[in-house]
């Protein structure tokens, strides 16, 4: 038992970072219109991509609603652990 919510946790700590990632993915495809490496240097040169991961993780909070919707509450736990990490990366950035 204990088992499978340390599992269900890291699951939806895993879904957030991944969900992030693909957040700025498309921030940087359809908003920026280049490429995604040619978008993490230039934002990465202009000290802007802390903000970026920051819009990209506006796609959890779907994912939390969802989760919770679909009664995974300790996979919803895990997005916000998620969330919590990148918030941290975001700062050491």
């Amino acid at each position: 038992m204990v088992e499978m919510k340390k599992r269900d946790l890291l699951i939806g700590a895993l879904l957030a970072i991944l969900t992030c990632g693909i957040g700025s993915f498309i921030f940087i495809l359809l908003v920026a219109k280049m490429n995604f490496v040619e978008g993490l240097m230039f934002y990465k040169a202009h000290g802007l991509l802390g903000k970026i991961i920051t819009l990209g993780a506006i796609l959890n909070l779907i994912l939390f609603f969802v989760l919770l919707k679909k009664n995974k509450e300790l996979m919803a736990r895990g997005v916000v652990l998620g969330l919590i990490i990148l918030t941290i990366i975001t700062l050491l950035i």
